[in-house]
């Protein structure tokens, strides 16, 4: 190059030049927005029309895996390094104001407080019981989950709602009270007389027309369970008899398949206790037994 064709830049030029690169050295970190103009800090840059992506391949310092493509740190005690606010209408089609995707394997989100006692909370409008914190297709168990309600209710008032639900209700069996689930009993003697009983029970008839004892329960117990046992002694007090063996069978007077013979029997008060020998045939006296009767789910007292 002839030397007498160059140039010396004046000071000034120098100057412009050194200027227009710091510029671009300035501008560089903040990159051009969608709309044409360049990222501004700390004001409100203008409104994009189109998805603004940054896709990177980071890695954390001195490993293979593990980095963020973007970070977002306040170190102000006040919070806030990031927040995304939207327009989402929830209807079909739309998109939440955050998403997180993991393509792989790993977990798509975390949150984590060092030290707080809360690692803060989910909010939908002003609560209440129509509106849910969020919902799930996973149906496993979530580790350290502590529900205190289910259904909006706690422990107490999931009882009192299960005793009101009908068919559910502790306190009755098929619509019975606890009262009237009582089993009621009598012990008749070898003489046909009541020696003990819980209480309601007369004799009406006992081996004085037949073989058969008859006794007025106090309530109709065609509807009730009703049975009959005989009581095993092992000392001799009437005779000889065979201390361990017999048979008794029983059923209410009102009922269509039995007729009762003595007078005042045919009610459905009365049910009817038939002794018998093992081999079926009818006890006489000095060879009976005692015997106890009972009457289930009774309501006389």
């Amino acid at each position: 190059m002839d030397p007498r064709t160059t140039r010396r830049r004046s000071p000034r030029t120098r100057s412009v030049v050194a200027a227009t690169g710091l510029l671009l050295l300035g501008l560089a970190p903040f990159g051009v927005a969608a709309t044409g103009d360049a990222l501004r800090e700390g004001q409100r840059n203008g409104t994009a029309t189109r998805e603004t992506q940054i896709i990177s391949n980071a890695a954390e310092a001195g490993r293979s895996t593990g980095g963020y493509a973007t970070r977002q740190s306040n170190l102000s005690r006040s919070g806030g390094a990031a927040i995304y606010g939207c327009r989402s209408t929830g209807a079909t089609r739309t998109n939440p104001c955050l998403r997180a995707n993991n393509l792989t394997t790993g977990s798509a989100f975390e949150f984590n407080t060092t030290s707080g006692e809360s690692a803060g909370r989910i909010t939908a409008g002003d609560g209440g019981d129509t509106k849910r914190p969020f919902t799930t297709n996973a149906t496993g168990v979530a580790t350290g989950l502590n529900a205190d309600r289910v259904d909006g209710q706690d422990a107490a008032a999931i009882v009192s709602t299960a005793r009101a639900k009908s068919g559910l209700d502790a306190d009755t069996v098929d619509g019975q009270g606890a009262g009237e689930l009582t089993t009621r009993w009598a012990l008749v003697n070898e003489e046909g007389q009541i020696e003990q009983q819980t209480g309601g029970f007369t004799i009406v008839d006992c081996f004085e027309t037949n073989a058969n004892c008859y006794l007025d329960a106090g309530e109709d117990v065609r509807n009730n369970g009703i049975h009959a046992q005989i009581a095993i002694q092992n000392n001799d007090t009437i005779g000889d008899p065979t201390e361990l063996s017999g048979e008794t069978g029983t059923a209410p007077c009102g009922a269509t398949f039995v007729t009762c013979a003595p007078p005042n029997t045919e009610f459905n008060e009365v049910l009817v206790v038939a002794p018998r020998q093992s081999d079926g045939t009818p006890t006489v006296a000095n060879e009976r037994l005692r015997f106890y009767v009972y009457v289930t789910g009774s309501q006389a007292g």
